[in-house]
């Protein structure tokens, strides 16, 4: 896609748009939105990246659009996962409800600056050197066999360097000051824990982004479709956060699926370099065939996590009812 830089720059017009508005509706009311509220929102952001997808298979043919509907996926499907993280985040520094919004908005936003520029590194990098493509196969195998091969624990949240830089070199004070970022006290300006939180936010973000840029690689050698991709992902994250926030202990196979999923996009990157390399029996895997995997994946992941959970909720209550039958019979 040799694309002239009106359409880089218009598109990412369009993205800054949005999301002032998003921010403008947040700051003038700050709350924990209602369930309405996030349906609408979620599916305008689903229905924004259809329209754009619809858009570029008219204007640019069925590889492209079906390109990025595979990488949207893909991505969208990672920061459902990474939300496990995020409620950790939430919790761990006790952010107001009131303001979760808006701490979830600009982490998003920083994550996406940072997924900016890691792109554009990445895409420099992939059109000069195509062994990376082993690396990032390789990396996303490991990847996926770590995910797999994890327990069903809960992870717990550990600060990363960038965050610990933060609190050690800005003075920080004890409490939130409503959703102000710095405030002077005794004559000093210190920074609140609403920055720390956002930076939290963001720099796990592009630390979760060292797999999910590798993988969307796999499926698009594009930046446009890369970053426009991850785009539309991040965008409606802050609304779906609070949709599923009650869903995410019961999508209890998602870290499996997104295992398959990774699993196959890193099988996919070798086969497809050595492909490129003059291997005649590896062979070069169609964009459908890649899309039909990774919704096919999620889907069966997806139901068999809320079949599973509704199944453990019915034997947790049967002791309960069982119980309350024999007090009966006593009675």
């Amino acid at each position: 896609m040799n694309l002239p830089p009106w359409i880089w720059l218009a598109t990412i017009a369009g993205f800054v748009l949005v999301l002032a508005v998003d921010f403008y509706l947040v700051a003038r009311n700050p709350r924990e939105p209602s369930f309405k509220e996030c349906v609408g929102w979620v599916t305008f952001y689903v229905a924004l990246a259809g329209v754009f997808g619809a858009g570029l298979l008219l204007l640019s043919g069925p590889a492209h659009g079906g390109e990025f509907f595979a990488g949207w996926i893909t991505e969208y499907s990672l920061s459902v996962d990474n939300l496990f993280v995020f409620l950790l985040i939430m919790s761990r520094f006790q952010v107001p409800m009131r303001y979760r919004q808006k701490v979830l908005l600009v982490g998003i936003v920083l994550a996406l600056i940072m997924r900016g520029v890691f792109i554009a590194l990445g895409a420099e990098a992939v059109t000069r050197f195509d062994w990376l493509f082993y690396v990032f196969g390789a990396f996303l195998v490991y990847t996926a066999w770590k995910l797999i091969s994890s327990s069903e624990e809960s992870a717990e949240f550990s600060e990363n360097a960038v965050l610990r830089a933060v609190r050690r070199v800005l003075p920080t004070t004890s409490a939130y000051h409503g959703a102000s970022l710095t405030v002077r006290q005794d004559g000093r300006r210190m920074v609140t824990p609403m920055l720390i939180v956002m930076t939290a936010i963001g720099t796990t973000d592009l630390l979760f982004a060292l797999d999910s840029i590798p993988a969307i690689f796999g499926l698009t050698r594009e930046p446009y479709l890369v970053f426009t991709a991850n785009a539309f992902a991040l965008m409606g994250l802050r609304q779906l956060f609070f949709l599923i926030g009650g869903l995410l202990d019961r999508l209890v196979y998602l870290s499996k699926g997104l295992s398959v999923v990774l699993a196959f996009i890193g099988v996919k990157l070798v086969l497809e370099a050595l492909h490129h390399d003059g291997v005649s029996w590896a062979p070069e895997i169609p964009i459908l065939v890649s899309l039909g995997v990774i919704v096919g994946t999620l889907a069966v992941t997806t139901v068999a996590s809320l079949v599973k959970s509704a199944r453990d909720r019915g034997a947790a209550a049967m002791p309960s009812t069982a119980a309350s039958s024999a007090d009966s019979d006593r009675t």
